[in-house]
């Protein structure tokens, strides 16, 4: 019975979750952005993601609680016409956005808080303009159906049918596996229903298990998800891991935060924030790849990255070796 309505739920998640993908044309748009062009780049996106992974890491906001925010981000972004300047204040916005609707309301940071940990530039009213503006593009639709959604169904799905294994399958290290992958702006074109059972079969292939194979493939039949696209994503996602992996991948460091909040660093940051003028209000045009409109040329405003090493759920047993020694092999063929 729990098998049968656990299925079920998973038809209708996968019925819903085409709403929630950001705009594909938008997303192209942002791939084809170059560094040094006025638009936002993949990079600029990426790595703004690696610094929400960061700070939900810092705040102690659930796995939910990020993935969310990303879905947030992609879906504004991919929407909007953007200047680089005001990409902080976007993603900070998603995130409490997001942590209001998952997080416990005495668990929610202030918007202060975040501003300043975050070491962004802009102030709180801008924070609550961006906000308004977030929310009515997306017409206030944030309970999105995430890769998120299906990894703990087809989780739960594989528990369901033998208790044992819940040991052998982790799902604190799927999760880790699925924000890794959340930094590439290329997997927020997948359905998160496939997504999500790439790394599940990803994490199958390596524990070398018949059993949850064959589940695997009754949720790939009950999807209807062709094995090229299956077989496409997981190719993809066996890169990004492998290239997370890497010594050379700089990944998000929730402790650079740690050190952010020490005495004299935080008086030195309270004192700044004050000092901050408001950033111009984004403007509000959708996106029009015929347009030529003049951006703002500032891609870096002054804020520092905070993803630039190795941080907690992103190295060790979460991502297994078989991952860096085919990073390593890239490395060669290179």
């Amino acid at each position: 019975m729990e098998a049968f309505k656990l299925m079920k739920e998973l038809k209708a998640n996968f019925e819903q979750e085409l709403k929630f993908l950001p705009k594909e044309s938008g997303l192209s748009l942002i791939e084809s952005t170059s560094e040094q062009g006025k638009g936002i780049s993949a990079k600029c996106r990426d790595a703004k993601v690696e610094d929400l992974w960061s700070l939900t890491s810092f705040f102690g906001y659930s796995t939910q609680t990020f993935v969310l925010a990303v879905n947030l981000l992609d879906r504004f972004l991919a929407l909007m016409k953007v200047q680089p300047k005001h990409l902080a204040c976007i993603s900070i916005g998603c995130l409490h956005i997001a942590a209001k609707v998952v997080e416990e309301e005495c668990d929610v940071s202030s918007t202060h808080e975040l501003i300043r940990i975050g070491q962004c530039k802009f102030t709180v009213s801008d924070l609550s303009r961006m906000e308004k503006i977030i929310s009515e593009k997306l017409d206030f639709q944030f309970k999105a159906v995430t890769a998120l959604t299906f990894l703990h169904l087809y989780h739960a799905i594989a528990l369901s049918h033998t208790s044992h294994r819940s040991e052998i399958l982790n799902l604190d290290k799927l999760e880790a596996q699925l924000k890794a992958c959340l930094c590439r702006i290329v997997f927020s074109k997948a359905k998160p229903s496939v997504l999500a059972l790439s790394l599940l079969t990803q994490e199958i292939e390596a524990l070398q298990s018949a059993d949850l194979l064959e589940i695997a493939q009754r949720i790939q039949r009950h999807l209807r998800i062709s094995e090229p696209e299956l077989q496409r994503w997981r190719g993809l996602v066996g890169q990004c891991l492998a290239q997370y992996s890497s010594p050379e991948c700089a990944k998000p460091d929730h402790r650079k935060l740690v050190w952010i909040v020490s005495r004299r660093t935080a008086q030195n940051l309270h004192s700044s924030y004050y000092s901050v003028p408001e950033l111009p209000t984004i403007p509000e045009a959708s996106w029009d790849e015929s347009e030529s409109e003049d951006w703002s040329e500032d891609l870096s405003s002054g804020e520092e990255s905070l993803s630039s090493s190795l941080g907690s759920d992103a190295e060790g047993p979460y991502f297994p070796a078989h991952f860096r020694k085919l990073a390593h092999k890239q490395q060669l063929l290179a």
